[in-house]
């Protein structure tokens, strides 16, 4: 088992913690409705693009888990292929057959995430936080990573520490998702107005660039333990 040992020394006061809570509420929402109305055009656009190039529904949803290991629906553009009920669930992989073709500039894009800021607006997650994976994926995580349910302390975001780190797309490996969680850990400890804006600003050269990430190095995992069990 894959231990990460992180000291979460942040603590408010419950007006703190309050006043806390809603300034974070009021930035996620001022932002997702900012970025919905500016991006509505280009949701159009890929809407009429999904529904003409492949059979099925222009939005998929699925199953996560959100704040306090809370189920919700989470809602994406469609980027592969509608699969058989009760298939069982498979991670997308490198040159995926299931990936339609405008599924693959979707996600290399990650356009296909736009409709999530409907989520932020239903407060089932938030701009910036851990990425939520499927729900499979995380109940096989937590079998083999301790304290990997420490992620489920915050709304899971659009876009993250991990994110800009580098760590974006499949974790087929444990060096990625090891590498994934610590960051998530480090953003849940840190976690500030100031850190938020500064996640999403790097968000976009990340997304054209992945090693612009590294421009975060400021911000250094702090880590108290980090060893494999078996």
């Amino acid at each position: 088992m894959t231990y990460l040992g992180f000291e979460f020394e942040k603590k408010l006061s419950a007006k703190q913690s309050y006043l806390s809570m809603v300034g974070f509420r009021v930035f996620d929402i001022t932002i997702s409705i900012i970025a919905l109305i500016l991006s509505a055009p280009i949701m159009m656009a890929i809407a009429l693009v999904i529904k003409f190039t492949s059979k099925g529904p222009v939005i998929y949803t699925q199953q996560r888990y959100g704040l306090n290991q809370k189920k919700f629906t989470i809602y994406k553009f469609r980027s592969m292929v509608v699969s058989k009920d009760n298939q069982a669930f498979l991670q997308c992989a490198k040159n995926d057959a299931r990936v339609t073709f405008a599924g693959r500039l979707l996600r290399k894009s990650s356009l296909d995430e736009l409709p999530q800021f409907l989520n932020v607006l239903r407060g089932e997650m938030a701009i910036v936080g851990p990425r939520p994976h499927a729900v499979e994926m995380d109940d096989e995580y937590m079998k083999s990573i301790a304290n990997y349910a420490k992620r489920f302390a915050v709304k899971p975001g659009i876009t993250g520490l991990a994110q800009i780190r580098g760590f974006r797309g499949a974790t087929d490996t444990l060096d990625k998702i090891v590498g994934r969680i610590k960051a998530d850990c480090e953003y849940i400890e840190r976690k500030t107005i100031f850190l938020d804006i500064y996640i999403i600003c790097l968000t976009f050269p990340a997304l054209v660039k992945p090693q612009n990430a590294r421009w975060i190095g400021r911000y250094h995992v702090r880590a108290s333990t980090f060893n494999q069990r078996q």
